[in-house]
């Protein structure tokens, strides 16, 4: 299949939509490189929590993007822009498809439509920032940010600490609102783009996957993962990975904070929250076709067909 005109294909969903699993069954039909668009996934030392692909998927379908950082390092949107821009590069060279897959919606907006330079990170104003607003509650935060910055904060999920710190950084350090700043438009995506969005039909159906997938990550030992990790006393509760889904509420049950039933409730919880969040960015892609996740079976061929298309354009 020619690809001389830079054609990037994106698989998009909320969380629990099987994506990656359209994306590995797609290797088997197309010469792809698959390129992660997950927050989580970038952390070496998460893996259940995280639903990554089993190394078994790995080998057969290779993802970038994944295990590139530990779970004390932050890794911003920018730094997924311009890794995902050096990987879609790398696989063009070696005269293949960059397929993008994931469902960080705030790393696609980034790569799509970039982002406004922005100052840096300043860990003294967030320690500052902490002390002042976070009283024993990161509802507290987002709260101040809804104050500040409303769009920001409806589009940060209220338990990610680290990109509501990010948005109060941003304000406190520049005197204008993230949402204003990231409006910034003097970047163009350099390739064409044929997205496909994963996803049931039904938001029911949706919500019984999230919450069967989490009882899997139980079973599968993600409590063991998380003590062990906790044993290893290689992260804290404020490290950067541990704001994935989950891991904060894992570590508060273990530790005895809460009990399981509301460890798991939470959980599951913020994972629909997510979802809702996921959608909402979503449904702004007008030009992508709509995949129903329980029918992938039944969908190959649509999806295969409007590759052919997109690519003979």
């Amino acid at each position: 299949m020619n690809n001389s005109k830079k054609n990037v294909i994106f698989l998009m969903g909320p969380t629990a939509s099987n994506k990656t699993k359209l994306a590995i069954k797609l290797s088997k039909f197309l010469p792809i490189d698959l390129i992660s668009v997950d927050s989580g996934l970038v952390y070496k030392e998460l893996e259940i929590g995280t639903a990554k692909p089993t190394k078994e998927e790995l080998k057969f379908a290779p993802h970038s993007l994944i295990n590139i950082r530990s779970i004390n390092e932050y890794y911003s949107a920018e730094n997924f822009k311009q890794d995902a821009l050096f990987e879609i590069k790398k696989s063009f060279s070696n005269k293949r498809i960059p397929v993008l897959v994931g469902g960080t919606m705030f790393y696609y907006n980034s790569l799509l439509n970039g982002l406004s330079p922005l100052p840096a990170r300043n860990d003294n104003l967030r320690k500052v920032l902490l002390k002042k607003f976070f009283h024993n509650s990161k509802n507290n935060l987002h709260k101040k940010l809804i104050s500040i910055d409303p769009i920001s904060a409806f589009r940060i999920h209220p338990n990610d600490s680290q990109r509501i710190l990010r948005a109060l950084e941003v304000y406190y350090l520049s005197k204008k609102k993230m949402s204003d700043l990231i409006k910034f438009k003097n970047y163009k995506f350099p390739y064409n783009s044929l997205k496909f969005i994963i996803s049931p039909k039904n938001k029911n159906i949706l919500h019984k996957k999230i919450e069967y997938r989490f009882e899997k990550m139980l079973s599968l030992g993600f409590q063991k993962e998380v003590e062990n990790l906790i044993s290893k006393k290689f992260f804290n509760k404020n490290s950067p990975g541990m704001n994935c889904l989950g891991y904060k509420e894992m570590y508060d049950y273990i530790f005895g904070h809460i009990n399981y039933k509301k460890m798991f409730f939470q959980t599951v919880l913020s994972t629909k929250k997510l979802a809702k969040n996921q959608m909402k960015w979503l449904i702004n892609y007008k030009d992508a076709f709509w995949i129903d996740s329980e029918k992938l079976k039944f969908s190959i061929n649509f999806i295969l067909n409007k590759i052919e298309k997109f690519f003979l354009k």
